[in-house]
């Protein structure tokens, strides 16, 4: 019977899916690199891989100084701010709305991105480490972690300016916002001085108390015009200094 039980055992477990499959939205997904793998209202897995085989195509005609790569709302960038601020570099936008860190280490690592010798990278993370992943901000933090290392391998000349994830929700004690200030924190420790440089500019979105206005970020997740106005101001001094 003990045997009978264990060969039932056994052959319930064979049929179990794969644990990798779980990662594909659960909550290591934002440390396990992996192309897209759901279809979102705002983003199809056909859409994604347009974008990927755009970025492919940019990456292996080379000719980039600036290069933006992030997730979330990077690819969202108001494109008339986006040209007036940073349309004097050579600038392309690898960021990808809806994305986590292991979407983008999936795309830094099959997408060519080698090919090029950007002067300056900017990082920008967003909040789908938690939406998507169901990430602890320590998970998130790795997933962040892990997207530098592979920056400073894969560009070892360049400087990276890692953006801090921009404040989620409306309030200083809103649950989201308690997890990004936790994730922030821990992305802090990532400035290094010399190679990687942390800015938080996701202060100059917030009211003197803390809390977010809906004129720069409608939603409390996204920013306006307005938003991206004020992003890429805040932006624009370190860049200027990292493209010297």
């Amino acid at each position: 019977m003990m045997r009978k039980l264990l060969i039932s055992l056994l052959l319930a477990a064979a049929c179990l899916p794969a644990m990798s499959a779980v990662a594909a939205d659960g909550a290591s997904c934002s440390l396990t690199p992996m192309p897209r793998q759901k279809d979102y209202p705002w983003m199809s897995i056909a859409r994604w891989h347009q974008f990927f085989d755009e970025d492919v195509a940019v990456a292996d005609k080379g000719g980039v100084d600036l290069l933006f790569v992030g997730d979330s709302i990077t690819e969202m960038w108001n494109q008339a701010v986006f040209d007036r601020a940073f349309g004097g570099w050579r600038t392309a936008n690898f960021g990808v709305g809806g994305d986590h860190t292991g979407n983008l280490l999936w795309r830094l690592q099959n997408g060519h991105a080698e090919k090029l010798r950007p002067k300056a990278v900017v990082l920008t993370i967003g909040v789908n480490n938690f939406n998507f992943c169901d990430a602890t901000p320590e998970q998130a933090y790795q997933g962040v972690k892990a997207v530098v290392e592979l920056l400073r391998k894969i560009y070892p000349d360049a400087r990276i300016l890692l953006n801090a994830v921009l404040p989620y929700g409306q309030t200083t004690q809103s649950p989201q916002r308690l997890k990004v200030v936790e994730l922030n924190r821990m992305v802090a420790n990532l400035n290094d001085g010399q190679h990687v440089f942390y800015q938080d500019y996701g202060l100059f979105f917030l009211q003197p108390n803390g809390d977010m206005s809906a004129d720069v970020m409608p939603d409390f997740l996204h920013p306006s015009p307005r938003g991206y106005q004020i992003w890429a101001d805040a932006m624009l001094p370190a860049i200027r200094k990292l493209m010297e």
